[in-house]
């Protein structure tokens, strides 16, 4: 066992396939390295201490938006024969909540891997997926999976629910900026925004489905070859069919149209929509500049941005 442990994971960003995935379509996950969580377990000589960005104190006393963390170390330590091991778990996250940027699933990838590093054991991408999946159970009900092998991974995610989650190779030479509408993202109420479209006009909305997977697959092959004009006009099209959709908002499209004037190729909500978050798509980091101060001026909440490694 470690004197000290450190488990690190990062954020996601769904760049293609929103609610269409729900019905069948492939979906494109990139990983935010960037964005970082990072769990870090030190040995103590007695008792159970939890330090979060809302909670500092003994470990059974976390409560509330913290069950499924708690559950998920409390299984652990069943695991490692170690239920009354003394430890200090400090927790610190860049990843916003409620989203769409994985951060309960960030949250246990790194919890997973700072736990099997202290107690000095190996942990294989199918051990730790298992493990990721008990917390997301809890606080998601019955997550996809997609979370918890992009925070996890550094290469884009291609996903069909319930037929394909694999990683794929990029070649992106271009830069995602990311921002905050200040509005948490209601991916439960955006999926019923679509469940009640296709229930009153079954042909069109199915349609939009349609095509937002057809887009998801153009956009792969622009992500393996750096055509960053296709790519950005792919994700334009795609806001407009998840506009149709209903599934956009106001400030959304506020900031989508900030960073279109300001030169991305390509903009777009992403995850649930009706708030949350939204990416556009830069040539290079002058243009990214440029594209940052347009969405700060819009009134973006936050605003990060991701580059790539080419191979």
């Amino acid at each position: 066992m470690k004197k000290t442990s450190i488990g690190k994971s990062h954020a996601k960003v769904i760049l293609m396939g929103e609610h269409s995935v729900v019905y069948g379509q492939p979906a494109i996950a990139l990983p935010l390295p960037d964005i970082t969580f990072t769990a870090t377990i030190e040995e103590r000589l007695a008792g159970q201490i939890i330090f979060t960005p809302t909670y500092q104190g003994p470990f059974s006393g976390l409560a509330e938006g913290y069950e499924g963390i708690r559950q998920l170390v409390n299984r652990l330590l069943i695991n490692f024969n170690a239920i009354k091991q003394p430890f200090t778990l400090r927790l610190r996250s860049d990843i916003p909540q409620e989203r769409g940027m994985g951060s309960s699933a960030a949250s246990a990838t790194a919890i997973i891997r700072a736990f099997y590093d202290f107690f000095d054991t190996s942990l294989d991408a199918v051990t730790l997926q298992k493990w990721t999946a008990i917390e997301e159970r809890i606080t998601h009900g019955t997550p996809s999976g997609l979370d918890a092998a992009t925070v996890s991974s550094n290469s884009p995610i291609w996903f069909i629910k319930h037929k394909i989650t694999q990683s794929f190779s990029l070649n992106l030479q271009g830069v995602i900026v990311l921002a905050d509408t200040g509005i948490k993202g209601q991916t439960g109420l955006a999926v019923s925004v679509v469940r009640s479209l296709l229930e009153e006009n079954p042909v069109e909305a199915k349609q939009h489905i349609k095509e937002l997977g057809s887009l998801a697959t153009q956009a792969q092959q622009a992500l393996q070859t750096n055509n960053l004009k296709e790519l950005g006009n792919l994700m334009n099209q795609a806001q407009l069919e998840l506009t149709a959709l209903e599934v956009s908002h106001p400030k959304l499209d506020i900031l989508i149209n900030a960073a279109k004037k300001a030169g991305a190729l390509g903009a777009k909500l992403t995850g649930g929509g009706i708030g949350g978050t939204m990416l556009a798509l830069a040539p290079n980091q002058e243009v990214a500049n440029k594209i940052i101060a347009s969405l700060e001026a819009a009134g973006a909440n936050e605003v990060w941005t991701q580059t790539y490694p080419t191979h």
